[in-house]
């Protein structure tokens, strides 16, 4: 079997490309299962999260052409459209890239820590699914054990780098001064927290959380003496806001143009901050074109990023280092796979040979045969059996000046 990876990234599409390829949470476990049905294909996970969507799998060659198909006909997306953007690993490649993955080497954010935690969800969901296997099973338990090595010994997440520290970053060079403005946040999620986090030590000065579910809305206001409101009752609030900043599960868009259009008049035209930090995105695109707002998606926040990481740059040629070592340790694992395969299969022969000669020894013992006789025979006809392969092997190696097997064959024996 072959380990195989297919997917697309932040680097190799566009958002317009991977919100139409992401897999929403409440559809991921159906998709594995159906991908794990594909003929061929006896392993399968997702991975899916604002900035990548990849699939892992074991199948019986290297060919990508049926999981490609597959992605069309549940994506509903024709090949033109996100083939150009794919990339592919098998074996080696692969097991190197899951660890730089889960240890957020291959992150927007270099060293960032939540990819790991999606590549958990991604392990548990396939696991609850039953589509993982010994090989991709155990590929994901040392891509875990890489991911924790290199963040007890590296500093590669110490400093605070991450798309909501770089939305906040962003905030505070458009305002002055943070402590004079209105924070919107829609959605109650990790990265959400993160910027509520963020923004409150920055000294915000209003902060209002928005959320489906009112509740999650308000606990994670109350952290931050913040005022929690429902999704419903966003028409009612977005004038108020000076920045906006978005990041949910939903499918189509929260915020459309007519919405800000109408709280950019309601403002009297003062600016708005936006950042939609979500895949699929939040905010409507044409809200972009409006005057008085600002708005920035993932892909907008890059070059903010860059400049915040000089102080992971070291600890990241650590993790490399800890990094090929584990391959390294993997990559034994899977040879020893295969040596196992074959020591299976010679004790097999040699039970059944064993078998054989025994009912033939018991057989003589019932008809009267002479015991020490019969005890010689078995010997010498055993013996015989289990030497007779090797040593005709080892003929047609002298005679084919195959020294190589021959050495081999010394040094597995102990001769």
């Amino acid at each position: 079997m072959t380990l195989l990876a297919l997917g697309i990234n932040y680097i190799t599409a566009p958002v317009a490309i991977r919100e139409r390829l992401a897999f929403p949470a409440e559809i991921l476990r159906d998709a594995v299962t159906e991908l794990w049905q594909q003929q061929h294909i006896s392993e399968a996970a997702i991975l899916s999260t604002c900035n990548r969507t990849e699939i892992y799998c074991t199948a019986q060659n290297n060919n990508i052409e049926p999981i490609i198909d597959w992605i069309s006909r549940n994506r509903k997306l024709k090949h033109s459209e996100f083939q150009p953007y794919l990339y592919a690993h098998t074996d080696n490649a692969l097991i190197r890239h899951i660890f730089r993955v889960a240890c957020g080497m291959e992150s927007m954010v270099l060293g960032e820590p939540q990819v790991l935690g999606q590549m958990k969800t991604a392990y548990q969901t396939a696991s609850q699914a039953g589509t993982l296997g010994k090989d991709l099973g155990k590929l994901f338990q040392h891509t875990f054990s890489t991911a924790k090595k290199v963040r007890t010994d590296t500093a590669i997440g110490s400093s605070s780098v991450s798309v909501a520290f770089a939305a906040v970053q962003l905030s505070k060079q458009i305002f002055d001064n943070l402590s004079e403005q209105t924070a919107l946040l829609i959605g109650a999620g990790e990265t959400i927290e993160l910027t509520a986090r963020h923004l409150h030590q920055n000294g915000i000065g209003r902060i209002i959380i928005a959320n489906r579910t009112y509740d999650k809305a308000h606990t994670l206001a109350s952290q931050f003496n913040g005022y929690a409101i429902a999704l419903s009752e966003l028409p009612l609030h977005i004038a108020e806001a000076d920045i906006i900043v978005s990041s949910t599960a939903s499918q189509l868009p929260i915020l459309g143009k007519g919405l800000v259009e109408s709280a950019i008049k309601k403002r009297k035209h003062k600016p708005i901050f936006m950042v939609d930090l979500a895949v699929p995105r939040d905010i409507e695109p044409e809200v972009e074109k409006l005057n008085d707002v600002y708005l920035y998606t993932v892909d907008d926040l890059q070059n903010i990023i860059k400049d915040n990481l000089n102080s992971r740059r070291q600890a990241a040629e650590q993790a490399e280092e800890i990094i090929d070592t584990n391959v390294e340790h993997f990559q034994a694992w899977m040879k020893a796979q295969t040596v196992q395969s074959t020591i299976v299969d010679y004790r097999q022969q040699a039970s059944q040979l064993q078998q054989d000669s025994l009912n033939k020894a018991l057989a003589a013992l019932r008809n009267g045969g002479a015991p020490d006789e019969i005890m010689r025979q078995l010997a010498h006809t055993l013996t015989n059996k289990l030497t007779h392969t090797a040593c005709i092997q080892l003929r047609k190696a002298s005679e084919n000046e195959r020294h190589d097997l021959i050495a081999a064959a010394r040094e597995i024996f102990k001769l």
